[in-house]
């Protein structure tokens, strides 16, 4: 299904003025079929057409049946070319893009739990697969989504995480793949920029909602928008007080295109909201934005005393450098995503 004509065009006004040294040019994105993916191609074909870029987009995934079935519109647009391979092993194009974006590895918690190995390899081997077709294509900017995992496990003394932070995953820990793997690509990408010269941008996502996000996997807030549109009670699995914060997904895209675009080479930008809340308090906030009567049910009592687990970014850097901010409302946000998959006002 295709995203709203008032998010796309709340992305071009944005982003307008970025488009024009993208004209005539080739992008190669890996992970085109996912959240971050989806939203990207949305937006660029908007802006393709919008401003007559004559901009082509080259997408890889392993799936391309998969990625018709789901975005047909994007799939068979006259300016997107689906190939098939994996990140790790696909084979190299012909000719010259300009930009890759490496969006490809979800943050899938059951893949982190079945098998970390897979997801280590796909993170790492594929960064540098991905890092190589770009040397090697004359590419002059990459973009890699990287994550807030890298900091690995938030101090409950700081607020909001900044890039100067200089914790870490624990490396023997194996919930640690994803986030040592992420920290794994970024050096790859310091180390080929400083060998061949290209401009490797870095953002760290955080957490997201929006349109093309999955209602029925691990994200706390995609569960508890399908659980008011299935008509029952929201259920929060733990004691409700991990603290997160949700960046809207066309707010996200405007800030993954000015980090291309504009960011600084090598320098990560945190990517998300600071506007934080408790998971407690998310899901009373998803009912009374879609439904107030809605029962919010908490599974465990929380121990007194004890200091909420965060996630949290502080985006003082992108706001100061890159102009960026939030826009759009958690509350607004909430009924954009399930008005997409089809809820509908009262």
């Amino acid at each position: 299904m295709r995203v709203a004509s008032p998010d796309l065009d709340h992305i071009l006004n944005q982003t307008g003025e970025l488009w024009d040294e993208m004209r005539g040019s080739r992008i190669f994105i890996t992970g085109g079929t996912g959240f971050f993916g989806c939203w990207l191609l949305e937006s660029l074909l908007a802006a393709n057409e919008r401003f007559s870029l004559g901009v082509s987009a080259t997408v890889l995934t392993r799936n391309p049946e998969a990625f018709q079935r789901k975005a047909p519109h994007l799939a068979e647009n006259s300016c997107v070319k689906v190939i098939a391979g994996d990140v790790r092993s696909f084979e190299f194009p012909d000719g010259e893009f300009r930009y890759i974006i490496h969006a490809a590895t979800e943050a899938s918690a059951r893949q982190a739990s079945e098998a970390p190995v897979e997801m280590f390899t796909t993170i790492v081997e594929g960064t540098h697969r991905t890092l190589e077709f770009a040397r090697r294509c004359g590419a002059r900017k990459f973009l890699l989504t990287s994550s807030g995992a890298v900091y690995g496990k938030q101090p409950p003394e700081v607020s909001h995480v900044a890039e100067e932070y200089t914790g870490g995953p624990v490396p023997t820990d194996l919930q640690s793949v994803y986030g040592e793997g992420k920290r794994s690509a970024e050096l790859l990408c310091a180390l080929y920029s400083a060998g061949s010269g290209i401009e490797c941008k870095i953002a760290r996502g955080f957490t997201f909602v929006g349109p093309h996000l999955p209602l029925d996997i691990h994200f706390a807030i995609g569960n508890f928008i399908q659980d008011v549109l299935c008509h029952r009670p929201i259920r929060v699995q733990g004691d409700g007080t991990p603290r997160r914060s949700y960046l809207y997904a066309a707010d996200l895209a405007i800030w993954l295109w000015t980090i291309l675009f504009r960011g600084a080479n090598c320098r990560p930008y945190n990517v998300g909201s600071q506007k934080d809340l408790s998971i407690a308090e998310l899901a009373s906030e998803v009912a009374a934005a879609l439904d107030p009567e809605t029962p919010v049910l908490i599974a465990k009592a929380a121990e007194p005393g004890r200091a909420p687990e965060r996630y949290v970014p502080r985006t003082t850097r992108a706001e100061r450098e890159l102009g960026l901010r939030e826009r759009v409302s958690l509350t607004e946000a909430i009924r954009r995503t399930a008005a997409w998959h089809g809820w509908k006002t009262r």
